[in-house]
């Protein structure tokens, strides 16, 4: 996953198997969150703290399922930035295997730049434009 500047191992639970043994097909949503919250972590664009602090909410979820993951297989999920508009970023993401990169599902979101106490969208602030920038070379 050469094309990702950063990449978030995760680890497939028996309980995110569904009846025929497989990775769930919701819990890829579950994954991708979890990568996309620790890019946010990666960037310092979020604390860990509060999620009323996070500055972003899901506008738009799309998966491409390429194989099936099974319980055990090593797991990593890459997360890039490859779009910012005024008030919405496009992220893309990658679910592999850890050791052969085969390609288990492809998806996108969108996130809107949002302020959680006034209860709506914001133009994603300056500080987050510029660090985005730097780290994806955009």
């Amino acid at each position: 996953m050469d094309e990702y500047r950063f990449t978030h191992p995760v680890e497939v639970r028996y309980g995110d198997l569904d009846p025929q043994g497989h990775l769930n097909n919701a819990k890829y949503l579950t994954y991708i969150e979890q990568a996309r919250i620790n890019y946010l972590r990666h960037l310092e664009l979020w604390d860990g703290g509060s999620f009323m602090d996070i500055g972003i909410i899901l506008a738009d979820a799309q998966i491409t399922f390429h194989a099936s993951i099974q319980f055990g297989q090593p797991v990593n999920v890459g997360v890039r930035i490859s779009r910012m508009g005024n008030k919405s970023l496009t992220m893309e993401y990658t679910l592999a295997h850890r050791d052969n990169g085969e390609v288990f599902a492809t998806a996108r979101t969108i996130q809107v730049a949002y302020d959680y106490y006034k209860g709506g969208t914001i133009a994603i602030p300056d500080e987050w434009r510029d660090r985005i920038t730097k780290f994806e070379g955009l």
